[in-house]
């Protein structure tokens, strides 16, 4: 059963990787509103914290990884590439 967590929450994991790789190539996140962005990260960091103390190995990596893909996704709709 444990198995099904760990490949759950992989696949969540990896969900914000394509949408930080589009950022980065086309240098925005344009598409994406500041709510969503908002919303978004609010509910991995709780989550993160409230699954943190009870140590669901799993989770912490989910949440985690969604951190960091986030924090990629923040820098181009704060910072985007100017193109000349």
């Amino acid at each position: 059963m444990e198995l099904f967590g760990y490949i759950g929450s992989i696949c969540l994991a990896i969900c914000a990787v394509p949408q930080a790789i589009m950022s980065y190539k086309k240098g925005h996140s344009k598409g994406l509103s500041i709510n969503f962005l908002l919303l978004w990260t609010a509910g991995e960091i709780f989550t993160l914290i409230y699954v943190f103390p009870k140590l669901d190995i799993p989770l912490i990596l989910n949440y985690s990884a969604n951190i960091i893909f986030l924090g990629i996704i923040w820098r181009y709709k704060i910072f985007p590439k100017t193109f000349f």
